[in-house]
């Protein structure tokens, strides 16, 4: 199709939101952004962009940007919570080096940038409830967990409570790590931190298994003193880490059945809005941006709109489903409560880390090695 003639409307300028609409205005079309919020803002939290996310952002042209913003990581390291390391995976074995630590805010801004650069249109305080009423040729649903166009395609899909907890926070730091997430592994519990803006900060995210329902909401503030209680059992650096928060934000973790549907007429959702994930694969943001390229991509090259969505979701939700089912079941690694089995788990990471440090890294190059824009620069 031409997008040169076409009008698109946007829901939610996040990442999503946000890359699929510079990727659209690049390739010709007119698009408007309909974002809620008053301000384009983001919660001071850090995120993760893996070589598949990072490979949209090259082809969007932000790759410089992501450098200039990000830190690049060298290795994810696995700690017991009280006896020290267990493994380093050196992710220079990936086939991209490009896995980059972000602010969140920092990647927002960029995208906020790009888009602009691009043409983009943004509506703020513009909350929609009514996406038939967007006079447009393609409105996209990036607008998340609660997305109101997820509903209209799919009606109502309960989501159910996984037991787990998680408190996010950044801290100040010395800028000495600046290139090694850690996940400290405790029963039940761990804790990951991970540096940001040149290391001069560390995101810290920290999740345990409990009975108690907690509300699924990234606005809801934590007490720190109850997030350091809860793991006063961790060894000295973490402790360290944990003295350190004075801010905290506490969600409850909640798995969402993958939207069945996600075309329809002149619609289509993308990210969150059609597969939230659990964050144990660290893959939200990277999924999104592949959405992005993907939706942008089958608009342009199909003949008509009916095609480019029936060929997007083609496309889409096997990979998004498989991704999301990983992250889903990765949690119980680091949670194992029993004694035996806990180091049983932790001798076989070290020998599997010895003996074979390459195939350690290479079990998800399924994921990493995936490119969607097969190298195109927009």
């Amino acid at each position: 199709m031409d997008l040169n003639s076409l009008d698109m409307a946007v829901i939610g300028a996040g990442i999503g939101g946000l890359a699929v609409a510079r990727a659209c205005a690049l390739r010709g079309a007119r698009v408007t952004i309909h974002e809620q919020a008053d301000e384009i803002a983001e919660v001071g939290a850090g995120l993760q962009i893996s070589p598949n996310g990072f490979a949209v952002l090259r082809g969007l042209g932000l790759s410089g940007a992501v450098e200039a913003a990000g830190d690049r990581a060298g290795r994810v390291a696995l700690y017991d919570y009280r006896s020290g390391p267990v493994l380093r995976l050196d992710l220079t074995r990936l086939a991209s080096r490009d896995y980059w630590f972000l602010h969140r805010a920092d990647l927002i801004d960029l995208l906020h940038a790009g888009a602009v650069d691009a043409g983009v249109r943004i509506r703020l305080g513009a909350r929609v409830e009514d996406p038939a009423a967007l006079d447009a040729d393609l409105v996209i649903g990036a607008d998340g967990l609660h997305s109101v166009l997820r509903s209209r395609l799919n009606g109502t899909l309960a989501p159910f409570f996984t037991r787990q907890v998680a408190w996010r926070a950044v801290v100040p730091h010395d800028g000495s790590r600046k290139d090694e997430a850690r996940v400290h592994m405790a029963p039940h519990r761990h804790l990951v931190t991970y540096p940001v803006r040149g290391g001069g900060w560390l995101n810290l995210v920290a999740v345990e298994e409990r009975s108690a329902w907690a509300e699924e909401s990234w606005s809801a503030a934590g007490d720190p003193d109850d997030l350091r209680a809860r793991f006063s059992d961790f060894g000295a650096a973490p402790q360290e880490m944990l003295k350190r928060v004075n801010k905290v934000g506490k969600w409850g973790l909640f798995r969402h059945p993958v939207a069945p549907v996600w075309t329809g007429e002149r619609y289509a959702l993308l990210g969150d809005a059609a597969h939230p994930t659990l964050p144990f694969m660290a893959q939200g943001a990277s999924l999104a941006l592949e959405d992005a390229w993907v939706l942008a991509a089958a608009v342009a090259e199909a003949p008509d709109m009916g095609t480019a969505l029936a060929q997007y979701q083609v496309q889409r939700i096997d990979r998004a489903t498989r991704v999301v089912a990983a992250a889903s079941g990765n949690a119980w690694k680091y949670h194992i409560s029993s004694k035996p089995l806990r180091l049983a788990a932790h001798v076989a990471l070290r020998l599997g880390g010895a003996i074979a440090p390459g195939r350690m890294m290479h079990q998800f190059d399924w994921i990493y090695g995936h490119d969607v824009t097969g190298g195109e620069t927009l």
